[in-house]
């Protein structure tokens, strides 16, 4: 059977930040080739006030996102997570990185929100079509906070491992039971789409599956 890293997967959050982040990190544990990024302008962070948010460019590391936090507040970064979440995105990558200047090809696209796959979408349509290889995209509703960012990577995984086996083996009919959600995945007789239906999504919101985007 061939080994998970065989096929490719992004992970796309606004901000590249806690969400795709987290999932990369799960994903990547687990043996699958996976790459992580942000949608949004700006990389943003909750600030001491709601009207004071931390705004960082995409070209800026997170070691050095990670320094400047620590020196406008270290006690209030630490107990509200930032830094921590900062500490382990560096050991992952260098910095985040924005999916519209991305030139990478990939099999699978996740987004964390409607509004991101909504801008992925624009940006697939927008692209030339170079060898017009499938990229399939899926939406999974998480909420933009530790605890959800971290229930939602395991719901990614499983999603990414039933898409790994169609992807792979296109005959199959595969039908899988994830955490409040039925999810059917079919290939069959050279169709390249494959839906998701039924089931309650009580647990992260709204599963979108879209297909017959190219490379």
């Amino acid at each position: 059977m061939p080994a998970p890293n065989s096929i490719s997967v992004a992970v796309i959050c606004s901000s590249n930040m806690n969400r795709s982040m987290e999932a990369h990190a799960f994903l990547s544990k687990k043996g699958f080739n996976v790459k992580s990024f942000g949608t949004g302008d700006k990389v943003k962070l909750p600030g001491t006030a709601p009207d004071r948010p931390n705004i960082y460019d995409f070209g800026t590391s997170y070691d050095e996102i990670y320094n400047d936090l620590l020196m406008k507040d270290k006690q209030y970064y630490t107990q509200n997570g930032l830094l921590h979440m900062l500490d382990r995105n560096r050991r992952i990558k260098p910095r985040p990185e924005r999916f519209q200047l991305s030139k990478d090809k990939f099999d699978i696209l996740i987004s964390c929100e409607e509004r991101v796959y909504d801008q992925v979408i624009e940006c697939m349509e927008s692209k030339i079509k170079e060898d017009n290889q499938p990229v399939h995209l899926i939406n999974i509703d998480i909420q933009d906070n530790h605890e959800e960012a971290t229930v939602g990577s395991f719901l990614i995984c499983e999603l990414v491992t039933v898409s790994y086996f169609v992807i792979l083996y296109p005959m199959f009919y595969i039908e899988t039971c994830l955490p409040d959600v039925f999810i059917v995945v079919k290939f069959g007789g050279g169709a390249d789409k494959f839906g998701v239906v039924g089931g309650g999504t009580d647990m992260l919101g709204r599963l979108t599956a879209g297909g017959g985007f190219a490379n």
